[in-house]
């Protein structure tokens, strides 16, 4: 683990290790708050960032976790009927309350509480994604199939 990390990246550190992982989180000195600077800054494709999306579901106020590959836009509607109910914007306040994240940092673990997650099909076309660790400079790298069972969500189509 490096010195000095900010504390919220240490935090997704400290989860993925007591999740059993090896993944370390890298902290970048530019920003990777979207996609297309995060691919920039780690050298890979656009669709191998695994963004996090939070939703706030309008009827149960409940948070839900889009977890998508960099290239790919959500398809609201088509999420809607997998979830029964109608996404939400999530302004700053919710997210940060919701995951303990500021938007452009939400990892996919680490949360403040139990957030469901639905994960971007898309994204198994890659061995290896790298995801947001917790603040807008720090990443790791994992497989699809990691992200599916650190976040116990749902593989589906997104777009």
């Amino acid at each position: 683990m490096s010195q000095g990390m900010k504390e919220s990246a240490q935090r997704v550190q400290n989860v993925l290790r007591e999740l059993g992982y090896t993944n370390e989180v890298v902290e970048l000195p530019d920003s990777t708050r979207t996609a297309q600077e995060a691919a920039s800054a780690i050298e890979c494709e656009i669709a191998q960032i695994a963004k996090s999306i939070l939703f706030r579901l309008k009827k149960s106020e409940r948070p839900l976790l889009v977890v998508a590959s960099g290239v790919n836009r959500v398809n609201e509607k088509l999420i809607s009927t997998y979830v029964e109910d109608e996404l939400g914007k999530a302004d700053a306040n919710f997210v940060r309350e919701r995951t303990g994240f500021v938007i452009g940092g939400v990892a996919p673990v680490g949360h403040t509480g139990a957030i469901e997650t639905i994960v971007d099909e898309d994204l198994f076309r890659y061995q290896t994604i790298w995801a947001a660790a917790g603040h807008p400079k720090a990443v790791f790298q994992l497989t699809p199939e990691e992200l599916l069972k650190m976040t116990g969500g749902r593989v589906l189509p997104i777009k």
